[in-house]
């Protein structure tokens, strides 16, 4: 009775949590709702992007079941629903390939239905076929549809290669439709959350930089908080690689895009691909001297603890790293900057040589002590070599 008594509370406190989980989802909800009302931004091409998919089906109906009352109209607007995709690139691309994915799956159980007359028989044939055809790398995401159209076929009532035939035909048409509502009706831009994911990137690895920094001047860092720093510094490094991400799919969200770049930031030249190139060596510098530093307090390695003469004037270049990542962030991302960035800059380099010239000094003849410090100069180098070069 215990037991059960004791699974029923576990269960009650189960069910409290989702609750709290489906309400603080609904939360979110709402907010992303308002900000999608209140102005541009990602939300409200989410909700653009749901309506045109919505649209796209509707035509394709409209056209297909409604008016010319076609034997298989359902075709048409799935198939319109499903290539109304991120970007208008993206939905010529699956539609082909989705295209030829049905035709496969489509002729091959015609042609068992007809061979086989049995329904069964033409299953066990057909769909492992359609299976492995479904894998193979030309048809990409869309391959699962070669199966989807094959079970279409094998499970009507009857197959004719009228029918089928007439399902291609509505495949194609839905194609159409939903490739030019996505094309003509708002096509979608992502270079706003572009900027955002870049500039969200920069912050936090100038937060980073700024609580080492502050924590090795005070000289009051232990494990847990030099294990907090580098489990930031790790996730700094996957911010980094989705804003490759996002600038990637915000290029290709303009391949075929009627609007070109109206009404979305512009494309400075290289620019992301430099911030990216920035990004990343501050990501890798960040995680190495956070490592370092969570190494040194566990104690459980050869290298010592820094003294804390050096560690303070460590201290500094690392707060100076950081002023120069938030300016850099501002003089791409927001107000112009530059004459700031390229003072915070070459104070940077004046203060990283005469940090090497006192790490020499300091150092003791340990090769695991002096290769630590060795890599942690060497990528300080290179991220400063990076921020001048971008803020030249």
């Amino acid at each position: 009775m215990t037991s059960w008594h004791g699974g029923t509370r576990g269960a009650v406190r189960g069910i409290r949590v989702t609750w709290q989980d489906v309400r603080r989802d609904l939360t979110a909800a709402g907010d992303a709702a308002r900000r999608a009302w209140a102005g541009p931004g990602r939300e409200r091409d989410l909700a653009v992007q749901a309506v045109k998919g919505a649209l796209a089906a509707w035509v394709a109906w409209a056209v297909a079941g409604w008016w010319l009352h076609a034997p298989v109209a359902f075709v048409a607007p799935w198939v319109a629903l499903v290539l109304v995709e991120s970007t208008v690139y993206r939905s010529v691309a699956h539609g082909l390939q989705q295209l030829a994915a049905i035709a496969a799956g489509t002729v091959t159980a015609t042609a068992v239905g007809l061979l086989l007359h049995d329904t069964v028989a033409a299953m066990a044939v057909v769909l492992p076929s359609a299976m492995l055809l479904g894998q193979w790398r030309r048809l990409g995401s869309q391959g699962i549809y070669a199966a989807t159209g094959a079970l279409f076929v094998l499970t009507d009532d009857s197959v004719t290669v009228a029918t089928s035939a007439a399902r291609l035909g509505e495949a194609l048409f839905g194609a159409v439709v939903g490739i030019t509502v996505n094309a003509l009706v708002r096509p979608p831009l992502y270079l706003r959350d572009t900027r955002a994911v870049l500039r969200d990137a920069a912050r936090e690895a100038h937060d980073i930089l700024r609580a080492v920094a502050d924590g090795l001047a005070e000289d009051g860092w232990d494990a847990e908080q030099a294990g907090a720093w580098h489990e930031r510094a790790l996730r700094l490094h996957r911010l980094v690689e989705q804003a490759r991400s996002t600038v990637d799919w915000g290029r290709e969200s303009l391949r075929g895009n009627l609007r070109g770049r109206t009404g979305a930031p512009p494309l400075p030249g290289k620019g992301y691909d430099d911030a990216l190139v920035v990004l990343d060596y501050a990501a890798v510098h960040t995680a190495g001297v956070t490592r370092t530093v969570r190494e040194a307090a566990a104690g459980d390695r050869p290298a010592r603890r820094p003294d804390p003469g050096l560690a303070r004037r460590y201290a500094e270049f690392l707060s100076q790293t950081a002023r120069a990542l938030r300016y850099y962030s501002q003089s791409r991302f927001g107000d112009e900057c530059d004459d700031d960035l390229r003072e915070a800059v070459a104070q940077l380099r004046d203060t990283l040589a005469d940090l090497r010239r006192d790490l020499v000094r300091s150092t003791t003849d340990d090769p695991d002590e002096f290769a630590t410090y060795g890599a942690l100069l060497a990528q300080a180098h290179r991220l400063a070599d990076q921020l001048a070069a971008s803020g030249a």
